[in-house]
């Protein structure tokens, strides 16, 4: 269990108890996670010391999971979950919880102050273990491999939705599935953020942007390419080669210390620079974990320091309507001393 996460939660918003049912959040704290399992940390404090307490965890489930949960929750009680109870008058709790779970848990404290801690759980999420690190450099391993191996196979003719059935079908062959949809783009659909791929026939001669992820050991991973066009016209070089320049200094930016709003600004600054940036609509990136889309957020005016152990995206991009779009994006653990490139598969170059 992460235990020192949780103790600095439950002394950061004064709580007494915590009660935590997404599967996500259990995932990462515990190891272990199912539709219908809650944990519940308590705060016991020491007789000698009212500033000094210990923390008491049970995992409240039924039986069709009850024997995984004993196997892999170490130290952690197993209780079943028609005997669950808690009680404390600060109770820390995911404010995305149904209604009707959360009027569940009303009524074990009535009197209670239920504080919503879905954001300090995604802020411990946000630095990762060792463990983690390693199933996340496989996951973006395999995502490269898989881009490797499926662009070989696309041919002109193809529509947008074959060469994503392709990529997809690597997916489930070689890991758990996609992290989210594919998106596979021709030509000037591209300039759709998130386009969903169609009947539009490739050509060949083309642009192709391919945004993927697959899962791996429970993990995401996430990169975008592009197929470069046969003959580009002057103005797709130009984007090309200015998002492929701001993915690099992004990039290269990353270290300990840069707020996540500073790292969105160095690509941003650049594209604005150029002429570019009105084009460039969303945000530099975001982490990645058991989840597509974690903090850190690299946004505007996030004042959230990078951290060693942050997994984040670095994705700059150029949509013009209705004549072409690029993305370049990479995903980069944040080091002691700087970053460490997880994308490696090639980039285009002119």
């Amino acid at each position: 269990m992460n235990r020192d996460g949780i103790e600095q939660l439950m002394k950061k918003r004064k709580l007494d108890t915590l009660v935590v049912c997404g599967e996500a959040n259990l995932q990462a704290l515990i190891g272990f996670s199912c539709d219908n399992g809650i944990l519940v940390v308590s705060k016991k404090a020491s007789c000698r010391n009212s500033s000094l307490f210990t923390l008491t965890s049970s995992f409240f489930t039924d039986f069709r999971y009850a024997p995984e949960a004993r196997r892999k929750c170490r130290g952690i009680k197993v209780v079943d979950i028609k005997r669950l109870d808690f009680s404390g008058k600060r109770i820390g709790y995911e404010g995305f919880i149904p209604h009707s779970r959360y009027l569940q848990f009303e009524k074990f404290s009535p009197k209670a102050k239920f504080v919503d801690v879905a954001k300090n759980l995604l802020e411990i999420r946000a630095v990762k273990s060792s463990d983690e690190i390693a199933k996340l450099r496989a996951a973006e391993k395999l995502d490269c491999d898989i881009y490797e191996a499926a662009v070989k196979k696309f041919r002109p003719g193809m529509t947008e939705r074959r060469m994503a059935a392709i990529i997809k079908t690597m997916m489930i062959e070689r890991g758990e599935g996609e992290a989210f949809e594919t998106i596979v783009c021709v030509g000037k659909n591209a300039a759709e953020c998130h386009h969903v791929p169609d009947d539009t026939v490739w050509n060949g001669r083309e642009s192709v942007l391919v945004d993927m992820g697959v899962k791996l050991n429970g993990y995401c991973s996430d990169m975008t390419r592009n197929l470069l066009p046969k003959r580009p016209s002057a103005t797709y070089r130009r984007v090309y080669e200015l998002v492929l320049e701001a993915n690099r200094r992004a990039r290269e930016a990353v270290r300990p210390g840069l707020t996540a709003g500073a790292l969105d600004a160095v690509a941003r600054d650049f594209l604005s620079e150029n002429g570019f940036g009105a084009a460039f609509g969303h945000s530099l990136g975001h982490g990645v974990g058991l989840e597509i889309h974690e903090p850190p957020y690299a946004a505007k005016k996030n004042l959230t320091p990078l951290e060693p152990g942050m997994i984040v995206t670095i994705e700059p991009g150029v949509y013009l309507e209705g004549n072409l779009g690029v993305r370049i994006e990479d995903l980069v653990l944040v080091t002691e001393t700087g970053y460490e490139l997880l994308s490696k598969s090639e980039k285009a170059h002119f």
